[in-house]
């Protein structure tokens, strides 16, 4: 049976931010053609001037515009995960609206997809702390509304993440992810925007942050 798919309305959007790098994204779109996205390199400022950013950047759109937000949960560095999901849990509750937490790497595998890279399963692997790596495999769901977890956001060390390359049975395409990443704050939009069509309203309690490894050695 196929879903019927929700649409907002022309005056709701959603409202998405990247801040698990040094760099702010930030995106807003109603899809039906008023979109906007920005990014801002902000590095140790991004804590004390994200809130700033997002006010100006938000207008002429108002609190009460916003359908659903969306947020990268990481894997990234700890601090600007960590500030990025406080955010959108904050604005949910406050909004009483629905937040999706998105996993970076699968931002990053829907950009590639956006690029015309249609079948295979797509390899994400991006630099850790202390040497290690995380990766991750996301495919592109059947029905085009998507991405599916072939294997989620884990941290492996160099060896066991070739090791696992290696043994793998289907074809895939592997990028690193390294720079620019707040540019996929767009994907992540989109990602939500697709679950949202589908009817799922995720609660802001459910937004939790992907760290992956300990901020320190313990």
């Amino acid at each position: 049976m196929t879903t019927e798919l929700q649409k907002l309305a022309v005056t709701q959007y959603g409202l998405t931010l990247h801040t698990t790098t040094p760099e702010l994204g930030l995106a807003i779109n109603n899809f039906a053609g008023d979109t906007r996205t920005q990014v801002w390199d902000l590095g140790r400022d991004l804590s004390s001037l994200v809130h700033q950013y997002l006010i100006e950047f938000i207008q002429p759109q108002t609190w009460s515009d916003l359908a659903f937000l969306a947020v990268a949960k990481g894997p990234g560095g700890f601090t600007g995960t960590r500030i990025g999901v406080v955010l959108a849990r904050t604005l949910g509750q406050q909004l009483e609206i629905p937040v999706f937490a998105v996993s970076t790497l699968a931002a990053v595998a829907w950009s590639e997809i956006g690029k015309g890279q249609k079948k295979d399963a797509i390899a994400i692997q991006m630099p850790a702390q202390r040497g290690q790596v995380f990766g991750a495999i996301y495919q592109p769901s059947p029905d085009g509304l998507g991405l599916t977890a072939l294997l989620a956001d884990t941290v492996f060390t160099p060896e066991a993440w070739q090791e696992t390359l290696a043994n793998w049975q289907t074809t895939y395409q592997l990028i690193e992810a390294k720079s620019a990443l707040a540019m996929t704050v767009t994907s992540i939009l989109e990602l939500a925007y697709l679950d949202w069509q589908q009817g799922k309203r995720p609660h802001w309690s459910e937004a939790l942050p992907y760290y992956g490894q300990h901020p320190v050695e313990v």
